[in-house]
């Protein structure tokens, strides 16, 4: 299943879960509507502990994506409105930016939860 994660800035859920999601054996992208500069640092250090390389990982736009070439898109949660990009879910996940360590392993366990469902689920 190649899956699509969408958010506001492409920085902390959307890149969690395309890790996440690879390291599961998803094909997997993320966007968001105005990237960020830079993955956040939490989300990075939460991808390597977990022994997910971040190499590579930058923010993106929607724009540059084709979301033909997707099975599903998901929105992380952030009220993203993309017109040229049909929404499959909104997973309404609290976004972690600014925030503590901890809420990003909660972030990211609630993430991991959800792409087992869809494990489940697809096959």
């Amino acid at each position: 299943m190649n899956v699509l994660f969408v958010c506001v800035g492409n920085s902390c859920r959307s890149q969690m879960a395309e890790g996440l999601a690879k390291a599961l054996g998803f094909e997997a992208s993320s966007a968001g509507t105005h990237p960020a500069p830079s993955i956040a640092t939490h989300a990075a250090t939460l991808l390597e502990s977990r022994g997910i390389s971040t190499v590579g990982m930058v923010p993106k736009s929607v724009d540059e994506m084709d979301p033909n070439s997707f099975d599903m898109v998901i929105s992380m949660g952030c009220g993203v409105h993309c017109p040229a990009i049909k929404i499959d879910q909104d997973w309404e996940l609290e976004d972690p930016v600014g925030r503590e360590y901890e809420v990003y392993e909660s972030t990211a366990a609630e993430i991991e939860r959800r792409l087992s469902m869809l494990l489940n689920h697809s096959s």
